[in-house]
């Protein structure tokens, strides 16, 4: 598994300062948090498909609702 690089303080600080940013450079960030969502939510639910019926209903899960989220591709919210 590829592991990702997180942002510094001072990074994110600095685009939260930005007033205004190139085109493109816009277009680079909001790809990288399209991705960074996908990669979460696959990573999520192929975590779910191997949860317990127990710990499924710790988290509040029934079984069909998590077996119906598992079954969702990764672009859909």
């Amino acid at each position: 598994m590829a592991h990702a690089l997180t942002p510094s303080p001072r990074t994110l600080a600095y685009l939260n300062e930005v007033k205004e940013m190139p085109t493109l450079a816009i277009l680079a960030v909001e790809f990288a948090v399209c991705v960074s969502k996908w990669t979460t939510r696959r990573r999520t639910r192929r975590a779910l498909k191997q949860l317990t019926v127990w710990q499924l209903a710790d988290v509040g899960l029934t079984p069909e609702q998590a077996r119906a989220e598992a079954a969702k591709v990764f672009w859909r919210a």
